[in-house]
């Protein structure tokens, strides 16, 4: 289903498959790995194997080209809608706690693949 309304997003998103492992906040294990699907300065787009009700926090470290560590990143679902069956969702995060200096790694990275559009 193809989403045809008006743009609501306050910040362009930049299509790339970014290596993300994560995990929801308050539990210390149970991480998965995923890339994404999407990425802007205030959220992402990702693939998860399970559905995650709106308002989970998780804890995400995401690997990005213009950083050598990876960045950590606690982020709230804002949906999580299955694509396959019991197997695929796209679960899309804001964005609710993170260093500056990495906000600013997540900016480059945008500005960066949206001008190699």
């Amino acid at each position: 289903m193809t989403y045809s309304g008006p743009e609501r997003r306050k910040n362009p998103r930049a299509r790339g498959r970014f290596i993300v492992s994560y995990r929801i906040l308050n539990e210390a294990d149970n991480i998965d790995i995923t890339q994404t699907k999407n990425i802007c300065q205030g959220g992402m787009l990702l693939t998860t194997n399970r559905r995650f009700e709106p308002g989970t926090s998780l804890a995400v470290e995401i690997r990005l080209p213009f950083e050598r560590n990876p960045i950590l990143i606690i982020g709230r679902v804002i949906a999580s809608q299955e694509i396959t069956k019991d197997l695929i969702y796209d679960t899309r995060l804001e964005f609710l706690a993170i260093d500056e200096n990495h906000r600013t790694i997540i900016n480059k990275t945008v500005d960066y693949y949206i001008g190699k559009k």
